[in-house]
């Protein structure tokens, strides 16, 4: 608002100052160019670029950063329409696990969010999540981290981060990704190290052991062949 006024104050200023005068004829004096004011004009706006640009790239490298060796190693599997989480033996992981994601089911009504897919984090340890998507582009996002990364098939991107509150947080897919992109929700559970290793023993208890990689990937052989026949 206050740029607004500035602005509209200097332009019906102009119009009245110099409008033409009764019994004037010709045009006024005209001025081409002023030197030191299109320098001014060059120089102050390159250097607000430059400050921002600066500051930007120091922040962006501070939270694109990985950790040479993160407590917890997480492959986050994106597909149609849900997150599968693999839990990758390291430091805090002794054997490698995993929870497989279901679609939310949304018909406008109030539902549990406990079935939703959840992935598990221990509180005060570092932890990389791997994100890769099994077949189109997704997005991982959890509001309350904010930070959100694209989720592209055949490339891995990283999201390194520490959590240190204690809660439950909803998490989505930010990327339109087909008809029931609006069902692909999860959350995030940011727990004691006991109930994290307590979920990793029951992940294991159920056989859910080993790394999922991309055997679970959308087959474009197959796909094509049933698009064909069909």
């Amino acid at each position: 608002m206050i740029i607004g006024l500035i602005t509209w104050g200097l332009i019906i200023w102009c119009i009245i100052a110099y409008r033409r005068r009764k019994g004037a004829t010709g045009f006024p004096r005209q001025t081409s160019y002023n030197l030191p004011l299109e320098v001014f004009y060059v120089l102050v706006p390159l250097f607000m670029v430059l400050v921002f640009f600066h500051f930007t790239d120091v922040e962006q490298k501070s939270i694109n950063a990985r950790d040479d060796n993160p407590d917890v190693t997480i492959d986050v599997r994106a597909k149609q329409w849900s997150f599968d989480f693999n839990y990758l033996a390291g430091n805090d992981v002794k054997e490698s696990v995993y929870s497989v994601g279901v679609q939310a089911e949304l018909d406008g009504k109030p539902f549990d969010k406990s079935t939703l897919p959840t992935l598990y984090l221990p509180v005060n340890r570092s932890v990389e999540l791997q994100l890769n998507s099994r077949e189109v582009i997704h997005s991982f996002w959890v509001p309350a981290f904010l930070d959100k990364k694209d989720m592209l098939p055949g490339k891995t991107n990283y999201m390194t981060l520490t959590p240190t509150a204690l809660g439950t947080y909803d998490g989505k897919c930010a990327e339109l990704c087909g008809e029931y992109h609006s069902e692909m929700l999860f959350n995030v559970k940011v727990v004691t190290q006991e109930e994290f290793d307590a979920h990793l023993e029951e992940l294991k208890a159920k056989g859910q052991t080993g790394e999922l990689t991309e055997k679970y990937d959308r087959n474009p052989d197959t796909v094509n062949s049933v698009n064909a026949n069909k």
